[in-house]
């Protein structure tokens, strides 16, 4: 059995004291898998029975009880109305096309995960983890993201993965050092880039590699920005920019690639 803790969730606030277990989480497309999820909620007791996914992410929807399940009294409750977006803008509309996958690997070499190396990866795509997960053996790999959907299907395909549902510079630092640190999707982080630097600096080890990237470059966000106001809620640093930032917080910029179709930025960490 899986169990997947969150210091902090959209159903439930971390400050809470009763533990709770969510013992039928069915996710992943159209097939259904068995999932445990323990949380902190309320006094008052909650149980979850179950949640089914659409293949798009449309429509989701949460059976909750008031009671236990075996006492019957089940409510279905809209997905969305608990604050959950659609993440859907972080998946390849050509999903697995040669030229993404080669993106994918591009960003993965520029990291240097080896063995040894303790990972973080903030709203990485699916197709991402599972590449890095799969081929990049290392000694920890931490993704954290803002849906808790998206961590319990990554939990269910990758139990050794760490997930934590949360904001990037709020990552609890026990985890830390970080070797290296994906940032797969920059634009969606609601703070400013003075304010991420600053976070990773204090989290980061000598020498570790920063990676940004965006697999379908600046363009492309322009176009996400009108379909998604509510994620895209920053740009892609320009070089100048990144250089002034990183500077003031002990990066360097070791490569930077900004194109009409991909975006990629690796920085390194001089302590």
């Amino acid at each position: 059995m899986n169990t997947l803790s969150f210091a902090s969730s959209v159903l439930f606030p971390s400050t809470c004291q009763q533990r709770l277990h969510y013992n039928r989480l069915r996710l992943h497309s159209n097939r259904l898998y068995k999932f445990s999820l323990s949380v902190y909620c309320y006094d008052s007791c909650l149980a979850c029975s179950s949640i089914k996914l659409h293949p798009a992410h449309a429509r989701r929807l949460l059976a909750c009880a008031t009671n236990p399940p075996e006492e019957g009294g089940v409510a279905v409750m809209n997905f969305e109305e608990l604050g959950e977006k659609d993440w859907s803008i972080l998946e390849s509309d050509s999903t697995n096309s040669k030229e993404d996958l080669g993106k994918i690997d591009q960003i993965m070499r520029a990291g240097n995960v080896t063995e040894t190396s303790k990972v973080l990866i903030s709203l990485g795509s699916d197709d991402f983890v599972d590449r890095l997960a799969e081929s990049c053996p290392c000694q920890f790999l931490l993704v954290v993201h803002d849906s808790l959907l998206s961590l319990a299907s990554i939990k269910e395909r990758h139990d050794e993965v760490k997930c934590w549902q949360g904001e990037l510079i709020y990552v609890p630092e026990k985890w830390t050092p970080f070797d290296v640190v994906f940032l797969y999707f920059l634009p969606a982080l609601p703070f400013k880039l003075e304010e991420i630097f600053k976070a990773l600096a204090s989290r980061c080890s000598p020498g570790a590699r920063v990676v940004i990237s965006h697999l379908k470059g600046r363009p492309a966000l322009e176009q996400q920005r009108q379909q998604y106001p509510d994620i895209i809620v920053a740009d892609l640093p320009d070089r100048s920019h990144l250089e002034k930032v990183a500077s003031d917080h002990s990066f360097t910029l070791k490569e930077y690639v900004d194109d009409s179709s991909f975006y990629l930025a690796v920085l390194e960490y001089k302590a």
